[in-house]
């Protein structure tokens, strides 16, 4: 058990990144905690599909020297999915922060629970 802990530490970085993220995202109440929590999330989930992705000794696929043999080289796949990943991440944590400063600038304040607070009260 510790053995393979020791050969698969990236995969466990990134499960306790995720979870330190997961538990941020349910405990926090400020909004950019959240955030940020959802983020740590994200690049658990990154470096989980790089480190499943790469193959010690292999290189990236790209044919150089005439080498066409498929065990000389990495698969691409879990490389391109992190990359739309993080054009995804980028994309809706910047939707995210712009809900965010509307909702600081409606009800003036970050706290979830002081927003719902507010939005019963305007629902009366």
């Amino acid at each position: 058990m510790g053995a393979n802990l020791f050969t698969n530490y990236g995969e466990a970085v990134a499960m306790i990144l995720f979870g330190i993220g997961f538990g941020n995202l349910l405990l926090q109440s400020n909004l950019i905690k959240k955030i940020i929590g959802l983020n740590i999330m994200d690049t658990a989930v990154y470096l989980f599909l790089a480190e499943k992705g790469y193959i010690e000794g292999r290189v990236a696929p790209i044919v150089v020297d005439g080498v066409t043999s498929v065990e000389a080289y990495i698969n691409p796949v879990p490389s391109g999915l992190v990359l739309t990943g993080i054009v995804v991440s980028v994309s809706v944590s910047a939707l995210m922060l712009a809900l965010t400063i509307r909702l600081y600038r409606r009800y003036h304040t970050l706290d979830l629970d002081k927003i719902s607070i507010l939005l019963k009260k305007e629902g009366q």
